[in-house]
């Protein structure tokens, strides 16, 4: 496989990374192709780019097509947009397990996840809980590579209102020189620059990304 025939599948295109991760792919020579698995468009059109507007709850409708050498998993939502955690968990955690095991199935070989800081399946906090679960078990699958980016607080032009999430960002960005990486506001760009660096990364097994890596890997050329 050359460095211009890699096929990426991208769930999630519609929120803040995934919108992102989608412009990037689409603008990296080393993809000849990008699939969208979406509940919505992303409203782009582009000759690489194919979009399967599916409903995550009938994985038999969508299986067949959730292929890529390089799976991209961005898919999330909040509390009070679900209504109930149970609504949350089955967004966050089961529509990208399905995925993620259909891409398996189908040989994707190496398989991103944008999770989150203090993700732990032992955790009390029920959101990092939820995101260490699927850390946990989208590892279990056995991608040849798989990366968990754990990003601290993501800031970018948000498409939906998340007003404690605008003014948290307002108090964090001016201290965000003196603010550990984990807590340092990351712009979306960066981390979707980092995924699909890592994407690239021919390490072996599965990686932990904290935010100082994220920072790193995703610093612009």
């Amino acid at each position: 496989m050359t460095e211009t025939t890699r096929t990426a599948l991208l769930v999630g295109a519609t929120g803040l990374v995934g919108r992102e991760l989608l412009r990037q792919l689409l603008a990296d020579p080393r993809y000849a192709a990008v699939t969208v698995l979406a509940r919505r468009s992303a409203g782009v059109q582009h000759d690489k780019l194919t979009e399967h507007l599916v409903d995550f709850d009938r994985p038999d409708d969508w299986r067949a097509v959730a292929k890529g050498d390089h799976l991209f998993s961005a898919l999330g939502t909040t509390l009070k947009a679900a209504g109930s955690r149970e609504a949350q968990y089955r967004v966050d955690y089961t529509y990208q397990l399905e995925v993620a095991r259909a891409a398996r199935h189908h040989g994707t070989d190496a398989y991103v996840l944008v999770s989150s800081t203090g993700a732990s399946a032992n955790s009390a906090i029920f959101y990092s809980r939820m995101k260490g679960e699927l850390e946990r078990d989208a590892a279990a699958l056995g991608f040849p590579r798989a990366r968990f980016l754990q990003p601290g607080p993501l800031d970018g032009d948000r498409q939906e209102h998340r007003t404690g999430e605008r003014w948290a960002l307002r108090v964090l960005r001016p201290l965000a020189p003196i603010l550990p990486a984990a807590a340092r506001p990351i712009d979306a760009a960066i981390v979707a620059r980092a995924g699909i660096a890592a994407a690239f990364d021919p390490r072996p097994g599965a990686l932990r990304l904290g935010a100082a890596d994220l920072f790193r890997l995703g610093a612009p050329t």
